[in-house]
């Protein structure tokens, strides 16, 4: 597959900076697309903020809970028993220290140590959903920003949106946009990379609605910086000359007609707002999945009739003990 989607990229035919001389040579030259006319009102975007942080809380918590999209009362009852089961092995498991952990732990109540367990585990998943909450918000941004051809929704798994833009001559026709948005530039490994651009382009090439040429883009949200192509380290050959890097300086005004600081404070100020800027790294933890957490720590008789964890050396020989 690799191979097939090397042969089929193939540079694109959409005006590039041809001044050898400009860092930028052979990247898309975007003074030939139609400009902004229109500035969204900041009322406006901070409803699209809202939505997103909504919408991309929910979707990572059933991502961090294993939740499918269509799911009976009797499978989700399954799952939170499962992941109090997990949930307690992980708190085993991952014990450092036996003899401090039994000491911290001696006179709390074990939903407390559940939660904290839960959250230690899913910390690395919550950062997906600040990665969601900018999809979400960069795709409303670009949707009613007025100076895009159409806005595709959300759908396939590389590319998180597809915006066709018109140039600025009516001649030249319009350019497909595959857009894929992460955090930060290192969220993809080094060795991830290359296997990331050929997806995205795949996508791009098997689109059968797409009518013209197209670039791909990845839009790094909270990196500072302005636009770059990923090449080989060793050969400094591209992994595509139809692909760009585009940073949070780039990024931001592009789609939303916003800089990058200014979508951060509006961020912030909906956070305060909505009372959620401790909470943006919370997901809401099933009372089935902490009582499943609290009957294991019973049946190992690790907490008391008042589900208080009471005897330290018990924790101490629990903790010690091969699995």
């Amino acid at each position: 597959m690799t191979a097939a989607i090397r042969r089929s990229a193939k540079p694109q035919n959409y005006p590039r900076i041809t001044n050898e001389s400009n860092p930028m040579h052979g990247y898309l030259d975007d003074s030939t697309l139609v400009p902004h006319i229109y500035k969204i009102p900041e009322k406006r975007i901070r409803k699209f903020i809202k939505s997103a942080i909504i919408t991309a809380q929910q979707k990572s918590g059933r991502v961090i809970l294993d939740i499918p999209e269509t799911v009976t009362d009797e499978e989700l009852k399954n799952i939170y028993i499962k992941q109090g089961k997990n949930l307690f092995k992980y708190f085993r498991a991952y014990c450092g220290d036996p003899a401090a952990t039994a000491y911290d732990l001696n006179g709390k109540h074990f939903a407390e140590i559940c939660k904290q367990q839960f959250f230690n585990r899913t910390l690395q998943k919550e950062r997906m959903n600040s990665g969601w909450r900018y999809q979400f918000l960069a795709r409303d941004c670009a949707s009613n920003s007025k100076r895009f051809n159409q806005i595709a929704d959300i759908g396939a798994a590389e590319a998180d949106f597809n915006a066709v833009i018109r140039y600025k001559s009516p001649l030249n026709g319009k350019l497909s946009l595959y857009v894929s948005i992460k955090n930060r530039v290192n969220t993809l490994g080094g060795q991830d990379w290359p296997k990331a651009i050929q997806a995205l382009e795949a996508v791009a090439i098997n689109d059968r609605n797409r009518d013209g040429p197209y670039c791909c883009v990845f839009g790094i949200t909270m990196d500072r910086g302005l636009r770059h192509i990923k090449a080989q380290q060793k050969t400094g050959c591209l992994h595509s000359c139809n692909t760009e890097i585009w940073m949070a300086d780039f990024f931001w005004p592009f789609f939303a007609n916003y800089d990058y600081e200014e979508i951060m404070t509006l961020v912030l100020n909906v956070l305060i707002e909505m009372n959620k800027l401790k909470e943006t790294l919370t997901v809401e933890i099933p009372e089935l999945l902490i009582e499943t957490f609290g009957k294991c720590c019973k049946q190992n008789e690790l907490i008391n009739d008042d589900y208080i964890f009471n005897d330290p050396h018990k924790l101490v020989k629990f903790f010690c003990t091969k699995k």
